[in-house]
C-alpha cells in the first residue's frame, strides 16, 4: 500500500511512507493472540495552518477513558471491512470525516492497549477531501480538532508526564487547549520521528500528571 501512494499524496507525507515497513515496536507493545481487534485512523490533511492531523478529546461521562485524546477509532465490527473500515468508520462517526475524501496510505504494526485488552492497527490517512468535522457523539467525544504539526514540534509545547507513583509514563503535548499523553503520544512521537518532522525539545522537562486527568483515567 505504501509502494504507490496516490498522486493526491503530498510530498511531505512520502517520507513517513517510506519509513513504514521499516517500523518496529518494542515487544512490551506485541499484542497476544487474544487481544481484541480494533483500529484507529491517523489522518493527515492540509489547513490553514499547515499540514496537520486529527484528534479527538472524549468525553468526560465515559465510563472507559474518559476525557482522553485520541485518533478517531474504535473496536473492529464484524460487519467492517477489517481495520480499514473500521477506522474509517469510526471518524466518520465521532467526528464527521466523510471516508469517500481520504485516501488510506498505510497501516502500520499492531499495537496492544494491556489495560484495555486491544489490539490496535493504525491507519494512516491523507484527507484528500477535507469535510466539515464536529463531534458525531456528544455523549462520547467532547472535542475534534485538526491540529498542526508545527503546535505538535514545537518544543514549547512538549513534555514528559510522571505519575503520582514517581513513574516518568512518557510524552506528552500541550495542544488545542487538550494535553495528550499516553498512547496516542507515544504514537505520535513515533510518527513524527519516522516522518522526520522532530524537532529537539527537552525531555528533562517532566511535570505531574494532573489530578483530573488521573480522575479520570481511573475509570479504566
Amino acid at each position: 500500500m505504501t509502494d504507490n501512494p496516490p498522486a493526491s499524496c503530498p510530498d511531505w507525507l512520502r517520507p513517513l511512507l517510506a519509513e513504514v515497513p521499516r517500523m518496529t515496536l518494542p515487544p512490551f507493545l506485541s499484542p497476544p493472540a487474544d487481544a481484541r481487534p480494533a483500529a484507529v485512523l491517523i489522518l493527515f490533511g492540509e489547513g490553514p495552518h499547515g499540514p496537520d492531523v486529527l484528534l479527538t478529546q472524549r468525553a468526560a461521562t465515559l465510563s472507559a477513558h474518559a476525557g482522553q485524546p485520541a485518533f478517531p477509532g474504535g473496536r473492529i465490527d464484524p460487519e467492517d471491512d477489517g481495520p480499514v473500515g473500521a477506522a474509517l468508520r469510526e471518524a466518520w462517526e465521532e467526528a464527521g470525516v466523510e471516508p469517500s475524501g481520504v485516501d488510506v496510505l498505510a497501516t502500520l504494526p499492531d499495537l496492544h492497549l494491556s489495560h484495555s485488552g486491544y489490539r490496535v492497527t493504525p491507519v494512516v490517512g491523507w484527507w484528500r477531501e477535507p469535510s466539515d468535522i464536529a463531534p458525531g457523539h456528544p455523549g462520547e467525544v467532547a472535542i475534534v480538532a485538526r491540529i498542526p504539526l508545527a503546535e505538535l514540534t514545537d518544543p514549547a509545547n512538549r513534555l514528559m508526564v510522571r505519575h503520582p507513583s514517581g513513574i516518568v509514563t512518557g510524552p506528552a503535548f500541550r495542544v488545542g487547549g487538550m494535553l495528550v499523553w499516553g498512547f496516542t503520544a507515544m504514537l505520535l512521537t513515533r510518527i513524527l520521528e519516522a516522518g522526520g518532522w522532530d524537532r529537539p525539545w527537552d525531555t528533562g522537562h517532566v511535570e505531574d500528571l494532573p489530578q483530573d486527568v488521573l480522575d479520570l483515567a481511573s475509570r479504566g
